[in-house]
């Protein structure tokens, strides 16, 4: 009974932290002039990524480093197929064309440089520093480049509603509020799910690979779900970018120089970072496709998503069904998705062409 106590509260704290944080970064984006996305890749996105940074700083100190990179891997694979597919399954997302030219790039970096930087097994005291200055670096030209080209009042334009001049204070105790409340419920919701777990007799190695992989992307969960079912979209889109782009920079950077550097096992170099940059690239032509995410991509992402878990769980247990399962995603059903989401890039493509030959054509 206290365990469903704690499982509801802890999904209360998750809904109520969720609405602060979205209310009062949407506020902010118009009192500093920045727009939605902006406010998604930096404020909310940092925000929301506290419980890797806790957890990848705590797992440096206390000797156990190698927990730190399992935890930002599995973040950044949920955040992309089950973050965004739940999201777009409440609504379809749409996508900024800066995102496409600029943050998803720098995520897809991203990916790449950490499993290139974990090839010989570590990620060193320094190459964690340099990740971290990657990460100041970035977000220091996500700024200047957002003044410069954002308007308030094109920000005030896109968050309809909101009072005409917001008291900054106000919106900042609200996202510093919410930021508690979603780190306590995400808390509060893996020690409940946990101790359900024992409770009926599951692993530990179930709940490790489900309960707790998942638990520390609930609040990214909740505040895009929320986001796209206020109509914030491109926040909801901003967060998963902004929070994977943090992960890989802050988190691994910080826990490699807290740690002296962030051992990385053979079976994530072979397995478990290859996903994470697959996982990353097929971001780019569902972005690409019409500038938005569908409900039928949502959906593919979430399927994607629970087919990853139970190969995860099958190898885990070690069931004679993980090899027959594991080919079958990679000789099949990854191909044809890939050859879907393929032509319908070059679709989109083709129509925006022969938009802009209309608009050409049409000029005086």
């Amino acid at each position: 009974m206290p365990a469903a106590l704690g499982l509801i509260g802890g999904l209360a704290l998750l809904i109520g932290g969720a609405e602060l944080l979205i209310r009062g970064a949407a506020r902010l984006a118009v009192s500093a002039g920045l727009t939605p996305l902006v406010v998604g890749l930096t404020v909310v996105a940092f925000g929301t990524g506290a419980p890797e940074l806790a957890v990848g700083l705590s797992s440096g100190l206390g000797q156990a480093p190698a927990v730190g990179i399992g935890n930002v891997v599995g973040s950044n694979i949920a955040n992309v197929l089950l973050v965004l597919g739940l999201s777009a399954l409440v609504a379809p997302l749409r996508v900024a064309r800066r995102l496409i030219r600029l943050d998803v790039p720098v995520m897809l970096a991203a990916s790449v440089l950490v499993w290139v930087l974990a090839g010989d097994g570590c990620i060193g005291r320094l190459e964690g520093g340099a990740l971290v200055l990657a990460a100041a670096g970035y977000t220091a030209f996500v700024l200047r480049l957002a003044r410069r080209e954002a308007a308030m009042s094109r920000a005030a334009a896109e968050l309809p509603g909101l009072p005409a001049r917001p008291v900054w204070w106000r919106d900042l105790a609200l996202v510093l509020g919410g930021l508690v409340l979603l780190v306590l419920g995400a808390q509060a919701l893996v020690t409940a799910a946990v101790q359900l777990a024992v409770g009926f007799g599951v692993s530990e190695l179930v709940v490790g690979l489900t309960v707790v992989a998942v638990g520390t992307s609930l609040p990214e969960l909740a505040t895009s779900v929320v986001a796209a079912a206020r109509g914030h979209g491109q926040m909801a889109v901003g967060n998963v970018v902004g929070s994977n782009i943090f992960n890989l920079l802050v988190v691994l950077g910080a826990s490699a120089v807290v740690a002296g550097g962030l051992p990385v096992s053979a079976a994530a170099r072979r397995f478990d970072l290859p996903v994470l940059t697959a996982v990353a690239f097929a971001c780019l032509p569902v972005f690409f496709a019409g500038h938005r995410i569908a409900r039928w991509e949502g959906g593919l992402f979430f399927v994607y998503y629970l087919a990853y878990v139970g190969y995860l769980l099958l190898d885990g247990t070690g069931h004679r069904a993980a090899p027959v399962f594991g080919w079958a995603m990679m000789s099949f059903v990854l191909p044809l998705t890939a050859v879907t989401l393929a032509v319908l890039t070059v679709r989109a493509w083709r129509r925006q062409r022969r938009g802009c030959v209309h608009r050409y054509e049409d000029d005086p």
